[in-house]
């Protein structure tokens, strides 16, 4: 797969520290990721962070919503700045796009879409945690909208590392061009 890096933006989602921290030790993905950030930089090749967020109290939340509901008690009356704060090994530059989404789709809730469109973006690689959650959310979001997709397996993470696996390996392809860091650094 040839890329236009004109039309190609890295997607950096859901790389908050209380989200990366719940990853088990020695974890690699940040790591990885931080190797996909400096190569996308270096290229010239927009890094757009997507964080999940809301307002103080939540009202964004329904009842209705399971995921987001269980959170919100413990969420809701915390510090939000302190929630949102992006993890310093992939830290965005002060020039940097930060979206954000109220959803596991960082479409849903945010102005992305708008972003992609004035940048003139119709290629997104995905990176962020979690691999069942923000990336298999926009993957199938980004792909209804027809953008290109690229996934960096490797700089994906989740909770589940066989839900992991079947993803990346079985899922994704249909939709996607699946790649570790290191291949898309060679294209």
């Amino acid at each position: 797969m040839e890329q236009n890096n004109q039309n190609t933006a890295l997607l950096v989602m859901d790389m908050q520290t209380a989200i990366v921290g719940l990853l088990p030790a020695g974890n690699e993905t940040p790591g990885n990721i931080a190797k996909a950030i400096t190569h996308a930089r270096a290229t010239e090749i927009p890094v757009i962070y997507v964080v999940v967020g809301f307002r103080p109290g939540m009202p964004e939340v329904s009842p209705n919503n399971k995921s987001f509901s269980a959170s919100k008690a413990r969420l809701g009356t915390g510090n939000r700045d302190e929630f949102m704060k992006i993890e310093a090994a992939v830290a965005p530059f002060p020039d940097e796009i930060i979206v954000t989404k109220r959803r596991y789709s960082a479409f849903t809730g945010s102005d992305l879409e708008v972003v992609l469109r004035s940048q003139g973006i119709q290629h997104l690689v995905l990176t962020g945690i979690s691999t069942s959650g923000v990336v298999l959310s926009t993957l199938r979001e980004a792909a209804d909208k027809d953008y290109r997709l690229s996934v960096l397996s490797d700089g994906c993470a989740d909770r589940d590392p066989e839900v992991h696996q079947v993803l990346t390996t079985k899922v994704f392809p249909v939709q996607a061009e699946v790649m570790t860091v290191e291949e898309w650094i060679k294209l």
